[in-house]
C-alpha cells in the first residue's frame, strides 16, 4: 500500500503544507527533439483522494492521496489533525493561515505515514 501525498489547505484555499512521498525519480536525462511523438495510454491505476476537515479548526482541510487499497485513511486523517494541533498550533512562532514550517511537524507526520503504510489503521491508543 502507498500514501503518495499529504496537503494542508487553509480556509482561503491556499496550500500551507505539502509532502510528496513518492516523487518520480529520473534515472537518465531525457532529451527531446521536435516534433514530439506523443502516445497517450490509459492505465487502470487509480488514486484515492481523502479529504478531512475538523470542526474545531474551521476551514483547514487535510488532503491525502493514497492507493485505493490503503486501509485506515480516516484514522490517518485524524492522526494528521492531531499532529497539526500538537506541533503547528502550539508552536508560538506559527500563525494561522501561514505556511507550516515546523521541523517537529514534518518528523511526526513522516513517522505517522510510515506507520500507516506498514501497519494499516491507527488504533484508538495511537
Amino acid at each position: 500500500m502507498a500514501i503518495f501525498s499529504v496537503y494542508v489547505v487553509n480556509k482561503a484555499g491556499g496550500l500551507i503544507y505539502q509532502l510528496d512521498q513518492y516523487a518520480p525519480r529520473s534515472e537518465t536525462e531525457k532529451t527531446f527533439s521536435f516534433p514530439l511523438d506523443l502516445v497517450l495510454k490509459l492505465h487502470d491505476e487509480r488514486v484515492v483522494v481523502a479529504f478531512g476537515q475538523r470542526d474545531s479548526i474551521r476551514g483547514i482541510k487535510f488532503v491525502v492521496l493514497a492507493d485505493p487499497r490503503q486501509a485506515g485513511i480516516e484514522s490517518l486523517l485524524r492522526k494528521i489533525y492531531e499532529i497539526y494541533s500538537d506541533f503547528a498550533l502550539k508552536n508560538p512562532f506559527y500563525s494561522l493561515e501561514m505556511p507550516i514550517r515546523c521541523e517537529l511537524f514534518d518528523q511526526n507526520l513522516k513517522v505517522a505515514l510510515e506507520v500507516a503504510e506498514k501497519a494499516g489503521p491507527f488504533g484508538p491508543g495511537s
